[in-house]
Formats: C-alpha cells, structure tokens, sequence
C-alpha cells in the first residue's frame, strides 16, 4: 500500500511546491526591488537580483517612512483593524450563541440572512453604501468599523454557528445553576471554550480589513484619511511622479505585519475552521 500511495504522494508534493512557488514569487519580487535603486526598478533588471549598482539598502525603506502620510496612514489601518475585528467577534459570537441556542423561526431566519449575506457581491451594494454612509456619518476612520461588523458578520456568524453547537449544553445549564445569568455564562463559560474560533476568525477577518482597498475609498474622505492600501495607490513623490522604490518598501512594510499575525496563529485557523464548518 506504502508502495503505490508513493508515487501519488510525490506527484501532489511537487504539484503543491510548484503552485507555493508561483504564490510567493510576486512578494520575493516586491522585497527584491525595494532594495534597489528607482532606475533599476523600471528596466529589465526589475527582474534579477541587486547588484552592487543597485543596491540601495534600507533607502527605500526611510524615504517611504519619512514620506508624508505613511504614519497617520499606518494609525488609521491599525485603528481600524483593531475595532473592526473587537466589534465582528464579540457581536458575532454573541449572535451566533443565540441563534444556536434560541431555537425558533426568528433565530433561524437570521441565520440564513447571514448566510446568504456571503453570496451578495459587493459590487451590487457599494453605491448604494457610499450614499448611506455619508447620510449616517460613517465616512470616517472612527466609526466606519460600524460597516466593516455588516459585511463580516455572514462568515463569523456562519463559523461561530456551527462551533456553538459542538459546546454541550449542561456546560452552559451547571453555570446557571451556580447563579450566571446569560451574560456571565457566555463570557466566562463559552467564550474561553471558543478560543481557537475567535483566534481563527479574528485573523481571517484582520487580514481582510488591514488589506481592503475597495471599501475604504468609497467611504472615507481621501483628503482627510487613507489607509495603508490607499496611501500605496496614491504614492507620489516629487512632481507627481511614482516613486517606485519607497512605493515597494511601503507594500513590504504593509505586509511583514500581518504575515506574522497569520504566521503565529495558523495552527488556530485550520482548527477553527474545520470546527466551525463542518459541526452541526
């Protein structure tokens, strides 16, 4: 058996190698060249690796710092990140928990609302969302989490869901039993046993909030506020001209932080998924 699952096994590893090497090769790029100088960047030399003529070190990297913008820029992505993921899994655990719980038509019409909330693209509701934000005040980095819960809320509910059902329910009934009213039983009891969801949604949701593009420009005032993707998009240096090089090192500093949140929570995705997709 070891013998014929072999040659399969090999196939699949050289089939996945290939596929890691394609996905890795534009970041391997972009790390690349934002050590280079500008007028190796926008040739064929693009390409190969730095030579000791365009070898520029960590120039790339203080030019895009020292850049106007990059800090607030940096605040406001952080800042929203941070508020956008707190309000999706404490909002959306909760909700999921009675859904669960709460058996009846309401509980299970929202459920499907928020199912069916993962199939609608964005693009059939982002005009629309440009015009509501503006009328409820919700175009600026302070309150535009409010937007961020909506259009998270389909998988995080959808994932809490599915893990809820897995917790046995005379966990919950021995707290009330002690004397925990709803609250107390679901933050001091079910909340430590969904860990490995939150930890699993969190940096799912985290690393489509700090990476969006999109919403942010539809909604936030470009003059006033950018995020790290939309200061990316609008880089310019002197007389309006894109400067390649601190453009490459600010992709590279928007990305090393969230590969390591990912990196220090893999093992927590993979576990919460699989739990919250195929349970119940």
């Amino acid at each position: 058996m070891d013998k014929k699952r072999k040659p399969g096994s090999m196939i699949w590893t050289i089939i996945l190698g290939i596929a890691s090497v394609l996905w890795i090769y534009p970041v391997v790029m972009i790390l690349l060249n934002s050590l280079k100088k500008e007028s190796a960047i926008s040739t064929a030399a693009a390409f190969k690796l730095p030579t000791a003529d365009s070898f520029t070190g960590i120039a790339n990297y203080i030019d895009a710092i020292a850049s106007k913008g990059f800090l607030s820029s940096l605040g406001f992505s952080t800042f929203i990140t941070i508020t956008s993921v707190t309000a999706i899994l404490i909002c959306c655990s909760m909700c999921a928990w009675y859904i669960t719980r709460v058996k009846g038509v309401i509980s299970q019409v929202l459920y499907y609302l928020f199912v069916f909330s993962m199939v609608v693209p964005f693009q059939m509701v982002m005009f629309t969302l440009s015009q509501t934000a503006d009328k409820l005040k919700l175009n600026t980095p302070w309150n535009i989490w409010i937007i961020y819960l909506g259009f998270g809320a389909g998988l995080a509910v959808f994932m809490f869901c599915g893990f809820v059902k897995s917790i046995p329910i005379e966990v919950e009934e021995a707290a009330m039993i002690d004397g925990c009213n709803p609250l107390q039983t679901f933050f001091l009891i079910d909340v430590h046993i969904l860990k490995p969801t939150m930890i699993s949604v969190g940096i799912l949701e985290a690393m489509w909030v700090w990476n969006d593009y999109l919403l942010p420009t539809l909604v936030l005032d470009i003059k006033k506020y950018k995020t790290i993707p939309m200061l990316i998009q609008y880089f310019r240096g002197s007389y309006g001209k894109v400067e390649m090089g601190p453009m490459m090192a600010s992709i590279m500093l928007t990305v090393i932080p969230i590969i390591i949140v990912y990196l220090a929570g893999q093992k927590y995705i993979i576990k919460g998924v699989a739990a919250g997709a195929v349970k119940g």
